[in-house]
Order: C-alpha cells, then sequence, then structure tokens
C-alpha cells in the first residue's frame, strides 16, 4: 500500500469537517469507503476498472413497486368574508350563494405488496377523508385507487388498483434491523414522483413519537419531507423494511428526525385488513379504583348475594363454576 495513498485518506478525513455541502455523515460515509478499499488491497493497475459504490442496481429493482398517490379530498372551509364569482362577472359573497367548500390535493406514496391482486401499502392519515385516490407506477401510468381497509391506531392503510404487470417489492424482517443499519428511503416528497434518500437507522423502539397509539416505530435519518408518507424503507439487500409515516421538523421540513412504521407491524396489519376491512383487537373490560369504605361494604355485599343464590339456585351455580 503507498505511502501516499495513506497520506491522502488521513487528509480526507481532516477535510471532511470542512465539506459545508457534505456534510460529516456522507463524508465519513466516504471516508469509509475509502478505508475499505484500502483493505482489501489497492492495485492502481486495475483502479480504473473497479466500479464505483452505488445504489442504482437495488434501486433499479426497488423503484417500480412504489408508487406515488394524489388524494383529493372536499371540506367545509371558512365562509367569512368569502367572496365568490356570480353569473355576469359580478361578485358576491358566501351568504348568497351557499355554503363554500374546499378542495384539497395532497401527494403521498404507496408500496405495492400484492402485484397479482394490486395491493398496495401506505398511512391511514394518507387517504383518511379521501374523496378521491390516484395512483401513478413507476411507468407512468395512472390508476383508480380503492380503499380496502385502514387502521388509524398502527396508520396503516391498503388500497387497491386493478391494473396488470405490476411489481411487488420483496418483503425483509424488520426485527433484524440494527442501529446503524444502511436504508433508503422512497417515496414521492412534493409531489416530484420516485424519489431515493440514504441513511441510517438511527434508533429502534421509539414510543414517545410513536403515531397515534402504536409505540415501535424506526427512527431514521433518512431524508423525509411531505409526500413520504406511505413510501418505502429499504435495507441494502433491497428488501422492505419499513413503511414511512412521519417526521418532526418546523414546519413539517426535513431535519434528519423521520420514523417508520416496521413491516413485521404494517406485512400484520395488512393480512387483517384484507380479510376482514378492519382491524379485531380483544378487549378486556377493566374499572380500577381506590379501595375504600364504601368498595369494601360494596364487594362484601356483593359476596353475600352470591352465597345467598348458590342457596337458593344451586344448579346455576355448579353451572357457573364449571
Amino acid at each position: 500500500m503507498s505511502r501516499g495513498l495513506i497520506i491522502g485518506l488521513c487528509e480526507m478525513g481532516v477535510r471532511a469537517r470542512h465539506w459545508p455541502y457534505m456534510g460529516r455523515r456522507h463524508a465519513r460515509a466516504i471516508v469509509l469507503t475509502m478505508g475499505l478499499i484500502v483493505i482489501a488491497g489497492w492495485d492502481p493497475a486495475q483502479s480504473a476498472s473497479l466500479p464505483l459504490p452505488s445504489l442504482a442496481p437495488i434501486l433499479e429493482r426497488v423503484i417500480p413497486s412504489v408508487v406515488s398517490i394524489s388524494i383529493r379530498s372536499t371540506g367545509a372551509g371558512d365562509t367569512n368574508d368569502a367572496t365568490l364569482p356570480q353569473a355576469g362577472g359580478s361578485l358576491g359573497t358566501a351568504e348568497n350563494v351557499g355554503p363554500l367548500f374546499e378542495i384539497s390535493q395532497t401527494v403521498a406514496a404507496g408500496v405495492i405488496i400484492d402485484a397479482s391482486n394490486g395491493y398496495i401499502l401506505t398511512n391511514n392519515h394518507v387517504i383518511e377523508n379521501a374523496d378521491d385516490i390516484r395512483v401513478a407506477t413507476s411507468d407512468g401510468s395512472s390508476y383508480q385507487g380503492k380503499v380496502v381497509g385502514a387502521d388509524a391506531e398502527t396508520d396503516i392503510a391498503v388500497i387497491k388498483i386493478r391494473a396488470a404487470g405490476l411489481t411487488a417489492a420483496h418483503i425483509g424482517d424488520s426485527s433484524k434491523l440494527r442501529v446503524g443499519d444502511y436504508v433508503t428511503a422512497i417515496g414521492n416528497p412534493f409531489g416530484l414522483g420516485q424519489t431515493a434518500t440514504f441513511g441510517i437507522v438511527s434508533a429502534l423502539g421509539r414510543a414517545e413519537f410513536g403515531v397515534e397509539g402504536y409505540q415501535d416505530i424506526i427512527q431514521t435519518d433518512a431524508s423525509l419531507n411531505p409526500g413520504n408518507s406511505g413510501g418505502a424503507l429499504i435495507n441494502l439487500e433491497g428488501e422492505l423494511v419499513g413503511i414511512n409515516s412521519a417526521i418532526i421538523g418546523p414546519s413539517g421540513s426535513n431535519i434528519g428526525i423521520g420514523f417508520a412504521i416496521p413491516i413485521n407491524t404494517a406485512r400484520s396489519v395488512m393480512q387483517q385488513l384484507v380479510a376482514h376491512g378492519e382491524i379485531r383487537r380483544g378487549q378486556l373490560g377493566v374499572i380500577v379504583q381506590n379501595n375504600n369504605a364504601t368498595s369494601e361494604e360494596l364487594f362484601a355485599s356483593t359476596q353475600r348475594l352470591e352465597r345467598w343464590s348458590a342457596m337458593l339456585f344451586p344448579d346455576q351455580a355448579v353451572r357457573s363454576r364449571e
């Protein structure tokens, strides 16, 4: 290994602190890659033929399974001081033309899970209150989407399209993720279409930033922005390990704190939504209260009633014990 190469790597590590537009994390990744090349052996004669490290082969396989979703919804708007065009070009106030309704359009993403049946995983908050759902695939084709089922507690929803030739994502195992694993997020930020960003798993099992009632979230620093909701989080094998769901940042902008729902959970929820259209959870009725004189007296009265019932209706008492 040449001495100049070692000095060059050390100098690269120092200069990485001064690359303002690249950032320390990406600079360290480059230095690490160069270090691995050195460890593996450096042959200047073969350097020209070595392929540069790239995620392109992985993304070429995965991007066709990620779709862009456009949601249109109608809701009652604020009619205070609103003016609307009238026949003849005059303007009238909202009071004499009826209620004003706002039509909003939202962009998001989804992941094809079942190509033969057209099932797509996305977020519940994406399709909630949707009047019209349009799904665009990577080849530019557009389809009408239909909600199969949704669950607010896990923020998972399943929609369906009728299309041939779809590509389904390869499902991974999110339980094997470790903090520090490289991941790529693919979504539809700001309606730009399929976009990939790169980062690591920052934390696992997040509870304090859970979506609704769910408390086992993947945290990542892969850049997520409005429109990434429902998109794919994949590992370096190209396997789907999470469904991107939320970010923390001022005014919804990215600051490197994003969250994804583990695919193990999303897949389990999807199976129930496809089968029943809803999640059927067990319920247990329990009332917790302080133990005081009133409750003790009531409990004693209940026990006396049970003893009397057993004396008067012995057959029922036997059946209840069985």
